[in-house]
């Protein structure tokens, strides 16, 4: 068992305080269709996480005897793997914003409406595979597969909290240096200023050095920019996957199925809005 299973009950607790506190202030953060949702992509994510994980670790000891380099055990070997998988996430995540095929995955987590710790959960069933495309080089460099394990389940579970409207803004320094529940806030809102921002997963230095950093100002409107109106959980988990599919079948060349899986969804939405409505 996993890390991120073993946390289980202490996420259902929280999510409990968190539905308490926001009710007791007038402004109960959960709806229970959406709650329920969110559970179920929980659900088939754990349950390909099994099927699959196994796997994938086999895969990375295998490429580890590969290895060009040696991350040196202890401390600083075990902080040097945190920080390198923390920047090769805001990398995935930013791929998975601008690439559409990855956005087929990405979306379901983005599906939501409401802000909460339970959206933190709403993960979608293909996500660990496109999440293998950028993980594996890593036991090439050297670094531990085990180290990138732990690592990688405690920047996850760091993820967590950030999903609130209970946590306002921080002290300045902590702001500036960590992702807080406000960035995060931000980078779930489908305002115009907001849309492809914030992608870090424990510092928000990445966004501050590529350019991809808003601060939260005004008020967050949480989904996606065309939401998905269904609460059915295959729906959910794979009605993008089977867009992309239709989509491609309607192609005429391999160079434009490529710029079809490859050009970023937002300006594929915005090209067919305007083809449907051309004086907009």
């Amino acid at each position: 068992m996993d890390l991120m299973m073993m946390a289980l009950p202490v996420f259902a607790l929280l999510m409990v305080a968190e539905a308490t506190v926001t009710s007791l202030r007038g402004h109960n953060v959960y709806a229970l269709k959406d709650f329920g949702g969110s559970m179920s992509q929980l659900g088939i994510n754990i349950a390909v996480r099994l099927a699959i994980g196994g796997a994938l670790i086999g895969l990375h000891f295998w490429l580890y005897q590969f290895r060009v380099f040696e991350v040196a055990a202890g401390p600083w070997g075990w902080l040097l793997t945190f920080v390198t998988i923390d920047f090769v996430f805001y990398g995935y995540h930013r791929a998975q914003h601008r690439v559409r095929f990855l956005w087929c995955a990405h979306i379901v987590h983005h599906s939501s409406e409401h802000m909460n710790l339970g959206t933190a959960l709403r993960q979608s069933p293909t996500g660990p595979f496109t999440k293998a495309l950028f993980y594996w080089p890593l036991p090439l460099l050297g670094f531990d597969p085990l180290v990138v394990a732990s690592a990688g389940a405690i920047a996850t579970l760091y993820g967590f909290w950030t999903h609130t409207e209970v946590v306002k803004k921080l002290w300045a320094p902590l702001e500036w240096l960590f992702v807080t529940p406000s960035h995060h806030r931000a980078h779930h809102g489908s305002n115009p200023e907001y849309v492809d921002k914030n992608y870090g997963n424990f510092l928000i230095i990445w966004d501050r050095l590529f350019g991809t950093f808003e601060p939260e100002m005004a008020r967050v409107r949480y989904g996606l920019l065309t939401n998905i109106n269904t609460y059915n959980p295959l729906r959910i988990a794979f009605s993008a996957w089977l867009k992309l599919i239709r989509d491609s079948l309607a192609v005429r060349s391999l160079t434009d199925l490529c710029r079809l899986w490859l050009r970023p969804p937002r300006e594929q939405e915005e090209a067919l809005r305007r083809a449907v409505h051309p004086s907009r």
